[in-house]
């Protein structure tokens, strides 16, 4: 436990604490129970929560009790850090349908077994039956406005040229209940969160001094930002997402594989478990020998796909990006894996059954978007410029049923990294991108 602070120092994942000293001494006496939380502004979280729920997992492995709180109640006010226009207002059952959805993102990364690992939260219900005049009594006439007007976020806001409404100034309020009542109900002493939510962070700090007479802590890392600098975000940066139905687990491998050079060394400290001394610096020192094979990427890809998706997802998004960008041959996918390229590759489409025989190389390129034209297909057919599965196709020919891999797919390929994929009939061909084998092979449905 005595190490975890100076592992996430080593991390860079340590930009405020109210006071480390003290913060130190209580994590050496034991199990600390802490919250972070993260309001349901959408139906899936987005890498900018990873860290979030990397720190709560942190702390779990480190022996302490992580609360993950999902903001029903907050999400209906909209935070005003880090914005600078005031957010749209969701309707009740947008917001539970919201909460639903990253309560289980939340469950699958950070283990929330019950009273004892970790549990996850709702503010809504503590928040949802307290009265105008109980909120103004025991938590407004204990912060000062001159105290709120100088949180940054405030003044950013009055700043601009919308300025702030009263329902997002009152925001730092209910953060601040909701750390007061975890303190009181759950035994809460520590709140963490990103750097942009340190005003709101201490707000809790102190209502809980004036309130409880009771010290707790606090603790910030430094926002995580996109190669352009912008916040990294669902509405700021990049747009991804832990949902594999908003961003499929290829397209989330490839995000973290295209992580800059200046870039990769901080990823990987911030976003895996890999150890920093024994395994994340020499990974470094190496790739900056050789940065053309991109293995520091690679690791980084495999270890936050596992985190999100799983490792036999990962294995599967792997194999996949073989065949896109390492030539490995397409005929040494397993069904599963070949079921994927639906997610993977924009140029998809199928084939009826009873039409398998009537339709030519040619036609399959151009119903896929492959070609604009037949002439187009055979002339790039004659340049040895179209590969059907692995094999170079010379002149136009019939499909046959031989050519379907696993009796449902055949992968045709213009140029070295064009690539379309060709399924056997509706029962295979997903309408949107599919995790698993197509229910015609004995496998996952289609959801």
């Amino acid at each position: 436990m005595t190490d975890l602070l100076a592992d996430l120092q080593a991390r860079d994942l340590i930009h405020s604490t109210t006071d480390r000293e003290a913060l130190a001494a209580r994590l050496a006496k034991g199990p600390v129970t802490l919250y972070h939380g993260i309001d349901p502004t959408a139906d899936s979280l987005h890498t900018g929560n990873l860290i979030g729920l990397l720190m709560l997992r942190r702390f779990q492995e480190a022996g302490h009790r992580p609360l993950a709180l999902a903001g029903g109640a907050t999400g209906m006010i909209g935070d005003p850090s880090g914005r600078s226009q005031e957010r749209n207002l969701l309707d009740e059952a947008t917001l539970n349908a919201n909460v639903a959805a990253i309560e289980r993102q939340i469950a699958s990364i950070v283990e929330m077994d019950g009273a004892d690992r970790g549990r996850l939260v709702n503010n809504y219900a503590w928040t949802k039956d307290v009265s105008l005049l109980d909120f103004l009594r025991g938590v407004g006439k204990h912060v000062t406005v001159n105290t709120m007007l100088a949180r940054e976020s405030v003044k950013i806001r009055m700043e601009g040229e919308d300025g702030i409404s009263f329902t997002e100034f009152s925001y730092m309020l209910l953060q601040a209940y909701d750390y007061q009542w975890l303190a009181e109900h759950e035994g809460c002493e520590l709140q963490v969160g990103g750097s942009d939510q340190w005003g709101n962070i201490l707000a809790g700090v102190d209502l809980i001094r004036r309130t409880r007479r009771q010290a707790v802590h606090a603790l910030s890392w430094p926002l995580i930002t996109a190669p352009d600098g912008s916040k990294l975000g669902k509405t700021t940066g990049a747009r991804i997402w832990l949902d594999p139905d908003r961003t499929s687990p290829y397209q989330f491998f490839q995000h973290w594989m295209q992580t800059e050079d200046a870039q990769v060394r901080e990823f990987l400290a911030k976003f895996t478990f890999l150890r920093v001394a024994d395994e994340i610096e020499p990974l470094v020192a190496a790739h900056e020998q050789d940065p053309g094979k991109r293995e520091a990427q690679r690791t980084l890809a495999r270890e936050v796909t596992t985190l999100v998706h799983g490792a036999e997802t990962c294995s599967r998004v792997e194999a996949v990006s073989s065949v896109t960008f390492d030539g490995s041959p397409v005929r040494g996918l397993r069904a599963a894996e070949l079921s994927w390229l639906a997610g993977a590759w924009p140029h998809r489409g199928f084939v009826g059954s009873a039409a398998v025989e009537g339709t030519t190389v040619s036609s399959a390129l151009l119903a896929i978007g492959l070609v604009k034209s037949r002439s187009e297909a055979r002339r790039l057919m004659a340049q040895h410029g179209v590969r059907l599965n692995d094999e170079v196709v010379l002149e136009d020919r019939v499909l046959a049923p031989a050519d379907f891999l696993h009796d449902f797919a055949i992968v045709l390929k213009r140029g070295k990294r064009d690539f379309g994929v060709v399924f056997l009939d509706y029962l295979t061909y997903p309408a949107r991108p599919v995790w698993g084998i197509p229910a015609s092979q004995g496998g996952e449905s289609r959801r």
